[in-house]
């Protein structure tokens, strides 16, 4: 059974088996809250199926695209809940697991999924048609764009030819997420260290100390 965690938006936390699916998923929407809610919505995921934290098998780490505050909260949390299991850390892009979940649901075009990442900006990663095994080929991304500049064509750098789908997520499904993580790991092509897909420094950053002549 795995674990999975997203912070790239709001909050979403799920427990998945690979044979039997997403056992438990819960979301909290706030996309400024999750320091707060994320330590519950484990703790639920866990009560609901039984689950003791030794069963869990991996923690998946949804690594962004998403502002830098919310998505290390999430990776921070996956990562120690992994340490104090000794287990290893999954990490994906946040934007498969939505096309994981268009492929799933039947998806019959190239996909482009946009998601929020303030300032007047989209996140944006594109898709071709999912491979013979029903996962996610992604084509470019992810990448920003202002959402003046996003228009029906898509992003220039998209490599998006004909008509596609554009999908506007609100949300990660971390089910979703543990499940594409869970295929991956199973063909062996699932990456152990990957950096966090911040797209923009930090808001705060340090200064430069002044240098004292005397």
């Amino acid at each position: 059974m795995l674990l999975a965690i997203d912070t790239s938006t709001g909050t979403s936390v799920a427990l998945v088996d690979p044979e039997r699916g997403v056992l438990a998923e819960h979301t909290v929407a706030d996309t400024r809250r999750h320091a707060e809610v994320i330590g519950a919505l484990i703790e639920r995921v866990l009560a609901e199926t039984g689950v003791g934290p030794r069963e869990v098998s991996g923690v998946v780490a949804g690594m962004g695209p998403g502002p830098f505050t919310g998505l290390r909260v999430g990776i921070a949390a996956a990562r120690a809940f992994a340490v104090g299991i000794d287990r290893p850390v999954l990490p994906l892009a946040s934007h498969d697991a939505v096309a994981f979940a268009s492929a799933r649901a039947g998806q019959m075009r190239p996909i482009l999924v946009v998601t929020d990442a303030r300032r007047r900006e989209l996140a944006w990663s594109s898709y071709g048609l999912p491979d013979a095994d029903g996962l996610p080929v992604r084509l470019a991304g992810p990448s920003l764009i202002l959402a003046a500049e996003l228009g029906e064509a898509g992003p220039p750098a998209a490599g998006l030819e004909g008509d596609f789908d554009r999908i506007d997520a609100s949300e990660i499904p971390a089910g979703a997420l543990g499940l594409l993580a869970a295929a991956r790991r199973a063909r062996g092509d699932i990456a152990d260290t990957v950096e966090p897909l911040y797209l923009r420094a930090p808001d705060v950053t340090l200064s430069t100390p002044k240098r004292v002549t005397g």
